[in-house]
């Protein structure tokens, strides 16, 4: 380990995964760029996911990828009054969106938090695994937002290549409780992130008519 590692592990003895906790705070970023590149009028439009609208997308959004980023570093689960609410309804929801994030990464910034499980309703997933997944939450519904609004959407390789390995790693257990689709195929020579959007089930050249 090397001193940088050492100062960061603290008494916890364990350090903060330092390259996924970059990837947190570059998605969460571009997640909020998008946000406000959401217009009203395009809450009700059509999405990469089926039998979601846009206003339906954006707060499963909001909700899982920023309260529920925050919710697991805490261990709390979220409540139902979080789970009902429509974050759209609030004027100035994309800026309370980019404040929840900028808590959410601050608290997965804590060593502590990486150590031991957490418990998300269906068993005790160790920390770090649960903050891979949902760092594909953020990137993967970043990018249903963006191509539904009309934007574009940025993502670093080393965050694509985390995203690709949750994908993999869970695309069959998600898609049995329809949580991802089935997949599509792209060339062998398509990105990371194309390659990712794939096998959870996206075309990658989807676009809002």
């Amino acid at each position: 380990m090397n001193e940088n590692l050492e100062q960061t592990a603290g008494r916890s003895g364990r350090p903060v995964d330092e390259q996924l906790h970059r990837s947190l705070a570059e998605s969460a970023a571009e997640a909020a760029r998008i946000a406000r590149g959401v217009t009203p009028g395009r809450l009700a439009g059509p999405t990469p996911c089926a039998g979601f609208d846009t206003r339906t997308l954006v707060n499963h959004w909001v909700l899982y990828s920023s309260h529920g980023l925050a919710h697991r570093a805490r261990r709390e689960q979220l409540s139902d009054e979080l789970q009902n609410r429509d974050f759209t309804a609030a004027a100035d929801w994309a800026d309370a969106y980019a404040a929840e994030l900028d808590r959410a990464v601050a608290a997965w910034a804590e060593p502590a938090v990486w150590e031991g499980g957490i418990d998300s309703g269906g068993g005790v997933t160790p920390a770090p695994e649960v903050a891979a997944m949902l760092l594909a939450e953020l990137v993967v519904h970043g990018w249903d937002v963006a191509r539904a609004t009309g934007q574009d959407y940025r993502c670093s390789p080393e965050t694509a290549l985390a995203v690709l390995g949750v994908v993999e790693a869970n695309a069959e257990l998600y898609r049995r409780y329809q949580g991802f689709g089935e997949p599509v195929e792209v060339p062998a020579t398509a990105s990371v992130l194309t390659r990712a959007l794939a096998l959870s089930g996206r075309d990658p050249h989807w676009a809002a008519v």
